[in-house]
């Protein structure tokens, strides 16, 4: 890894000394912002929809483009940043995401917000794994780096939870756009800020950047995540719409792989996904969000049309979540050392699976308690889960593809959200949509229409009006519940089988020659030549060093123990040799 000179001081004031934990709160003040966006719309889509009158496609893409550039551009700006500077590629994001947001919130028509929304995408992409690969610099220590990790986690969940709760109270009391404005002060104050604070750090690679490669990456990227969420939007699978999309981004995505794996000067180290815990972690974080966002949109639904609560009351009622999650992020790395990596994403798996089952005891009924008690578990597992496969992952790439590694695994995360979307969306559908399609004593028309969601049931039913609206409201619902018991069913087999995943894991939390863990406390080693004939009783051999517990122990009886090697500066992978 290389650093300019001015840099270059900075970073090893900060990998000494307090000031790593001040650069760790810059760059978790700039995740909050960028994990906020990705869900503060949700609940202003309706005010959206009264106000600028979009098109069914234009209101999907204003939801959409920013969650898909974003997941696109993560391994082009990751690498970038190793090659040109992390530092560098965060504070043009920092810019970037600010302007766009001020685009956002003013947005005339439909075609302005949905260009805003993909430029605050692009402003994610290179705020996300530039936050996580500048963390694996400064924080070389990989027990220190766990709990930074930890907290990194939890702030991502913390500004995905709250999203919907901060949204709903900015469209209650102002207007749908301030739910963007409000990223701009905190730009104009963490921009100077970061400039000031955050240190620069490139990873050690030569040679030229695969522009190609890059752009290869995106376009396979967007296309394979564009096709999962028009899957999960109720395309059907031979639909044009989703299937065209899907193959040529699993194409662009093969040629990536076999371009990489032939230059000599990579953008991603193909090399790394060979390697077990690495891979592992990858899935487990697809597997982890997978559930989290499914469960998350289903819930949502259910709390607003089933239970009939209100956005702002959605959004508490998910805050147990949050608490658990950030519960889990502070006390990750005391768990990830006790229990290592293996049964920290195994215990987290089940534990989530755990919650999921406890869930299919809701009914058409609020049961508060049961539901907050079933967030705190679910929060809590999977937050657990996503540090011990971020830390594993993050751990065992080289410090000079941290860039790379970080963009993996933000990949992933974002794939992992669209897959769970998708997935999960069509078990729902098609356990709700037979019996609500079929209902004897409605119009075909209706009944076709409602069977589209259980929101679309409602309307139907109100424009139906009688005995024929009572009966298709009712049926919807039962559908609706009985759709939410399957669907949780197969999530939670989808969680065990990540818990059997976990097992490829390392059963304790290695460390590397490179990497500086503190050790347990043993006595001092004392080192003899080979050839030496014993001392005198008493006698001590210069620069032999005696422990405590070789005290009154004569030097020529005491045992050869060969010298331990000092620690190497933190450059590697953090792998233990074997």
């Amino acid at each position: 890894m290389s650093v300019t000179p001015t840099a270059g001081a900075r970073l090893r004031s900060v990998g000494g000394g307090a000031n790593r934990w001040v650069v760790l709160f810059v760059l978790c003040v700039s995740l909050l912002l960028v994990a906020l966006d990705a869900t503060v719309l949700h609940v202003a889509v309706p005010d959206v929809t009264e106000d600028l009158r979009p098109s069914g496609i234009e209101l999907l893409w204003i939801v959409d483009a920013y969650p898909l550039v974003c997941a696109a551009l993560l391994i082009l700006f990751g690498t970038l940043g190793d090659r040109v500077g992390r530092r560098r590629v965060l504070l043009l994001g920092y810019g970037i995401f600010g302007a766009a947001s001020a685009v956002a919130a003013f947005a005339p028509d439909p075609q302005i917000l949905i260009a805003a929304r993909a430029l605050l995408g692009v402003g994610g992409a290179m705020i996300m794994p530039a936050t996580l690969s500048i963390l694996r610099a400064v924080f070389p220590d990989r027990r220190e780096r766990a709990t930074a990790i930890g907290v990194w986690t939890a702030v991502a969940a913390v500004g995905a939870a709250t999203g919907p709760v901060l949204g709903g109270f900015l469209v209650e009391h102002f207007w749908w756009g301030s739910v963007f404005l409000i990223n701009i002060p905190l730009m104009a104050l963490i921009l100077p800020l970061g400039r000031w604070l955050l240190p620069e750090s490139r990873g050690g690679a030569d040679g030229p950047w695969d522009v190609l490669g890059a752009l290869m990456a995106a376009g396979g990227v967007l296309g394979v995540v564009l096709g999962v969420k028009r899957l999960g939007v109720g395309s059907g699978p031979l639909d044009p719409g989703a299937v065209v999309p899907l193959l040529l981004g699993a194409a662009l995505l093969v040629l990536f792989v076999g371009r990489q794996k032939r230059r000599r000067h990579p953008l991603v180290d193909m090399r790394m996904f060979a390697r077990a815990a690495f891979s592992t972690s990858v899935g487990c974080i697809i597997l982890a969000m997978l559930a989290l966002v499914g469960l998350e949109l289903i819930a949502v639904q259910y709390l607003q049309l089933i239970l009939g609560l209100g956005p702002l009351e959605t959004g508490l009622r998910l805050l147990p979540l949050t608490f658990a999650a950030m519960a889990a992020g502070a006390t990750g790395s005391h768990t990830l050392n006790r229990l290592g990596p293996r049964r920290m994403v195994g215990w987290g798996f089940a534990l989530t699976a755990v919650a999921v089952l406890l869930l299919t005891v809701m009914g058409q009924h609020d049961r508060p308690w049961l539901l907050t008690g079933a967030f705190v578990l679910l929060g809590y597992g999977l937050q657990t889960t996503l540090f011990g496969a971020y830390e594993s992952m993050l751990s065992e790439a080289p410090v000079d593809q941290a860039g790379g590694a970080a963009a993996i695994g933000e990949t992933s995360y974002q794939l992992g959200a669209g897959m769970g979307i998708a997935l999960l969306g069509s078990v729902m559908n098609a356990a709700y949509a037979p019996a609500v399609a079929s209902l004897s004593g409605v119009p075909a028309s209706a009944s076709s229409a409602a069977a589209h969601s259980l929101g679309e049931a409602y309307q139907v039913a109100d424009r139906l009006g009688g005995p024929a609206g009572e009966l298709l409201r009712s049926t919807a619902r039962h559908s609706f519940v009985q759709g939410l018991h399957i669907t949780l069913v197969v999530s939670a087999g989808l969680l065990l089988l990540g818990a059997v995943a976990a097992l490829r894991l390392p059963r304790i939390m290695e460390c590397g020659t490179s990497e500086k863990c503190p050790q347990p406390r043993q006595a001092e080693p004392v080192s003899l030549p080979a050839t030496r004939e014993p001392d005198a009783p008493g006698a001590r051999t210069a620069g032999t060093a005696v422990s405590h517990a070789g005290a009154g122990v004569p030097a020529g009886r005491r045992p050869q123990v060969p010298a331990r090697p000092a620690p190497a500066e933190a450059a590697g992978s953090g792998r233990t040799a074997h």
